[in-house]
């Protein structure tokens, strides 16, 4: 063989074996997470659920106790431990203080961000949620006498989810699963938003979590944001579409 033809072969077969490693790096993620939030439990990702499982996403919802941030972070870790790939986590409002510690954990590919609170290292829910320039949207989260918060029920559907159905707030009021205190005040020991691709979902309407202080995150952390006019806090209920979206955005790179 000449030397013009051995070198083209041997070009012709690394660009080949080159492809071959493209092509497995584009192939998208099929592992997804998802964190729920304070206030809400695991159901209220069935919107999200089927549409993800039905495009051929493999799906597990991590049902946390809320108890502590760490009991919330190791249920988290025990759920992506299952998973057969690497995966996009997914966290929404209190889900993202979860998620940010969970997601150093070397399966976790990409972030997402629903209303998310997404904490840099050392900073807590309260440090976030007092910030003087970020006042909060209601002064109807409660407190029982042993420590844990929950929002007034009669004001869950005005606060919570207002683009969402009057009786599926009242499920979901009833259902709520209540914030240790202690897991409100404790820091985060991780922050992968600052190396891992990270996306976010603001709701433009969120009486939760204000909305300056998700857009004031989620700059810091220069996340790629898609914000929904007139959504409430459970963006994931009143538009899964969007949110779906976004995960797969997420799944893709």
């Amino acid at each position: 063989m000449s030397t013009f033809s051995t070198l083209f072969a041997s070009g012709a077969i690394a660009l080949g074996f080159a492809a071959t490693i493209s092509a497995a790096r584009a192939e998208p993620i099929r592992n997804i997470v998802l964190v729920h939030g304070a206030f809400a439990d695991g159901s209220g990702w069935q919107p999200v659920y089927e549409r993800l499982v039905r495009k051929g996403y493999k799906v597990a919802i991590v049902q946390e106790p809320e108890t502590t941030l760490e009991e919330d972070v190791a249920a988290t870790l025990r759920v992506i431990d299952q998973q057969d790939g690497a995966v996009v986590l997914v966290g929404h409002s209190w889900g993202g203080q979860v998620i940010t510690d969970a997601g150093a954990d070397p399966k976790v590919k990409a972030l997402v961000y629903l209303a998310g609170l997404m904490p840099d290292v050392g900073e807590s829910t309260e440090t976030l949620e007092t910030m003087p320039q970020f006042p909060a949207p209601n002064n109807d989260v409660k407190r029982t006498d042993d420590g844990f918060f929950y929002m007034d029920p009669a004001k869950y559907h005005e606060n919570f989810a207002a683009d969402s159905p009057k009786a599926l707030a009242d499920f979901m009021a009833a259902s709520q699963v209540l914030l240790s205190e202690k897991a409100f005040k404790t820091p985060a020991k991780a922050a992968p938003w600052k190396t891992k691709p990270t996306y976010a979902v603001v709701p433009g309407a969120d009486k939760t979590i204000n909305v300056d202080l998700q857009r004031w995150m989620y700059k810091r952390a220069k996340a790629e944001v898609t914000e929904v006019p007139g959504s409430s806090h459970t963006v994931f209920l009143s538009h899964p579409d969007i949110v779906v979206s976004v995960i797969e955005k997420a799944a893709s790179k």
